[in-house]
């Protein structure tokens, strides 16, 4: 297993328990003391007859289980999405430098590839991992062994779309987070509408407090899992598309650079 990738898996692992940590001891310090002190109101309210509704307070829409545990998974999702955005922005970093160091009107022919293949080799094995030193290392070396531009630009082109694939199945663990927090929401919908049916005889009897509290938390696990799911989907895409454009930004920076230089002898 490489470096990266090991790395890569204990941060998501940490991540995973950092915010099952951090978001419990907002919930039993925070979110649950004051909801049920709004609820122990309520209720005194009405046993003293007092019929005026009460003010929709977020502490009771969040106070449930399968709020918290979607809580706890959109923020180990956005852990995980920082990390490969730090990644991203490490390799666009690379762009500014002068891999390829070659001027305007200067052509590289086979036998000198090894003067550029050695720079890229010298770079520390973090940026060697990248998309761009890979993409112009397997290109000089397939123009050094069959000194053909069309097989540069298809090595080039190879690379370009494994990245592609290899960057697109990272964020399976993110769609399964996106496709998980609603299906969370869903269990706390039948949970509550479960309690609900439960407790239809007190409503039957005119005591609805029960029926109408089970039902706040179907309702209200569902609104606040949609609109977790809503926020995490577009930062989902937004790094879907920092991934798109770092494989085309790879694609024309080898056109450009070194495409473009290489010359055979007739």
């Amino acid at each position: 297993m490489k470096k990266s990738a090991r790395f890569e898996m204990v941060y998501q692992i940490s991540a995973l328990v950092l915010s099952i940590i951090v978001v419990h001891l907002v919930y039993i310090s925070l979110i649950r003391p004051n909801a049920d002190a709004i609820l122990e109101a309520r209720a005194e309210a009405a046993e003293q007859g007092m019929t005026q509704p009460p003010d929709r307070s977020l502490y009771v829409v969040l106070r449930d289980y399968e709020q918290e545990s979607c809580f706890i998974l959109m923020l180990w999702a956005l852990g995980i999405m920082g990390l490969k955005a730090r990644s991203l922005r490490m390799e666009n970093r690379l762009f500014e430098g002068d891999l390829i160091q070659i001027s305007e009107g200067m052509n590289i022919l086979p036998e000198d590839t090894r003067n550029y293949v050695r720079p890229l080799q010298a770079l520390p094995e973090d940026q060697q991992e990248g998309i761009l030193p890979r993409a112009l290392l397997a290109g000089l070396t397939r123009f050094a062994s069959t000194e053909n531009v069309q097989d540069v630009s298809e090595a080039v082109k190879s690379v370009c779309e494994g990245e592609s694939d290899r960057l697109d199945s990272e964020l399976s663990m993110i769609r399964y987070i996106a496709w998980a927090i609603p299906s969370i929401g869903f269990i706390g919908t039948v949970r509550g509408i479960g309690d609900a049916l439960g407790q239809a005889y007190q409503a039957v009897e005119g005591d609805i407090a029960g029926v109408t509290a089970s039902l706040g938390v179907a309702f209200n696990s569902t609104f606040i899992a949609l609109v977790l799911s809503i926020v995490l989907v577009f930062f989902m895409h937004q790094l879907q598309l920092l991934q798109e454009r770092l494989v085309l930004a790879t694609q024309h920076y080898c056109d450009q650079r070194l495409l473009s230089h290489l010359r055979t002898r007739s």
